[in-house]
């Protein structure tokens, strides 16, 4: 039955135009389907834990970068690193927000043996450490001081007479970080080495509690409990990404006193892994993730950080970090908040794209490698050559300027946003740390005997002790 009001001509007209509308659908889909062809996969599920500085992949979500490659995706909170890596492993998860220093644990076999490879890094920097108050109160009399704040960076040596006074006490000074083989447990015992302060040595397999002579002892805590755990005097400090340093100040609970671009600048953070196995078996898509990753690392640094407030919005929801606006802003945006009150202006705090921060260096590989072996983590020496090796099965530069190849040919970015076709992947030797020893990644072992604490030469740790 003819609809009412609808006369033949008009009705003719309707149909053309669905018939018209219906071939410029089907020719997008067409064209959509040849590009899922070329994918070997287009229905991933990745995994992050609740940091801000998974923000990339919330980004390529909420921003359809993702789907623009073809991909659907779904974004999965994980309960800790280590629930994360082992489901990443055993094909649960088809890759992961990852700390830095985390694969190459897997490289050597330290807990879980795995091939995970990284084609491109999330974050640089974005961490700190947080004292709980009383702490910080014995802390801050040895602090200098400049017009009534306390001068940063603040080094490990304050911290000294109050371990001192715990020793006395007969009391354990406990500290938390976030994995044995993460970034923050490496950031923290550098610290706390730099200041002379022992944080202990592996012996695997038979002790991997990392506190084998060691002052203060470290432990695993998850990043979100930190702040609780601190509160209720299990932990006295901790090292782990946002939001949860700037948790504690806004509870009231703690005081963050360095910030890692003040201990060691523009260090890899955390990378995006899969499995080799799913890099091999899947290059067009493993590709195709790196090119929204990039994309999202882009628009996250974009004009001097303009897109941080819609960023730190997206973050905010619950099933990304789920921390209030107000905290998340806080470092996001460039400043951070040290003493309640004592807010300073940070502004590579979080840095996504630039300085060349997505790229996968070998040489940030090679310092991780180099803090396991100073650890005990790697309990005997090895060559120079054997660093940079170990690097090269991990990290994927490779991978990631084919992607910026292909968003550079789809005019998406430009030449000038990665590094020359030229880059070796190892960065000029440098001093940005708290203590000024140089890190020159063509020289690892020379670069370990310049710490007074740490395993150095054929030093290896058995029966507890540092054996030459």
């Amino acid at each position: 039955m003819k609809k009412a009001g609808t006369t033949p001509a008009k009705f003719k007209h309707r149909l053309m135009a669905i018939a018209t509308a219906a071939a410029i659908t089907s020719f997008s889909l067409m064209g959509s389907a040849t590009a899922a062809e070329q994918l070997e996969r287009d229905s991933l599920k990745l995994g992050f834990i609740k940091l801000t500085d998974m923000a990339p992949l919330a980004v390529a979500f909420e921003k359809g970068y993702f789907e623009d490659e073809g991909l659907s995706v779904q974004l999965e909170a994980q309960a800790n690193w280590k629930v994360l890596l082992d489901r990443v492993i055993n094909g649960e998860l088809d890759g992961a927000h990852m700390l830095a220093t985390l694969p190459f644990g897997a490289a050597i076999g330290y807990g879980t043996k795995a091939d995970i490879v990284s084609a491109f890094t999330l974050t640089l920097n974005g961490d700190a450490i947080t004292v709980s108050n009383a702490v910080w109160a014995s802390m801050k009399s040895q602090v200098p001081m400049k017009d009534g704040k306390p001068v940063h960076p603040i080094k490990a040596d304050t911290l000294k007479p109050v371990l001192e006074k715990y020793k006395a006490e007969g009391k354990p000074f406990n500290m938390a970080m976030t994995f044995p083989v993460g970034t923050h447990n490496m950031k923290l015992r550098y610290w706390l080495a730099a200041g002379g302060i022992k944080p202990g040595y592996y012996a695997p397999p038979e002790d991997t509690s990392g506190q084998i002579d060691a002052e203060a002892m470290l432990s695993v805590t998850p990043p979100p409990q930190m702040p609780a755990t601190m509160d209720s005097g299990t932990i006295v400090g901790y090292c782990v990404g946002e939001p949860w340093n700037q948790q504690a100040v806004f509870k009231g609970i703690g005081v963050p006193v360095i910030s890692d671009v003040e201990l060691m600048k523009n260090s890899a953070e955390k990378i995006f892994g899969v499995t080799k196995e799913f890099a091999d078996k899947n290059p067009n898509t493993h590709k195709a993730i790196i090119k929204a990753l990039i994309r999202a690392s882009l628009w996250l640094d974009a004009e001097n950080n303009k897109n941080r407030n819609e960023g730190v919005e997206m973050l905010s929801q619950k099933q990304y970090v789920g921390a209030d606006y107000e905290v998340l802003a806080n470092s996001m945006n460039g400043t951070f908040e040290y003493e309640k009150g004592d807010k300073r202006s940070l502004p590579d705090f979080n840095v996504f794209s630039r300085y060349n921060g997505s790229y996968p260096y070998y040489s940030d590989a090679v310092w991780s490698l180099t803090q396991m072996r100073r650890w005990g983590q790697i309990n005997e020496q090895k060559s120079d050559a054997w660093y940079l090796e170990t690097a090269k099965k991990v990290y994927r530069p490779d991978v990631f300027m084919a992607a910026a190849k292909a968003l550079i040919a789809e005019g998406k970015a430009k030449a000038s946003d990665f590094p020359a076709e030229s880059e070796s992947g190892i960065k000029p030797p440098s001093g940005d740390f708290i203590d000024g020893i140089v890190f020159d990644a063509t020289k690892p072992n020379e670069y370990l005997s310049k710490f007074a604490i740490g395993l150095k030469g054929k030093q290896r740790v058995v029966g507890g002790k540092v054996v030459d």
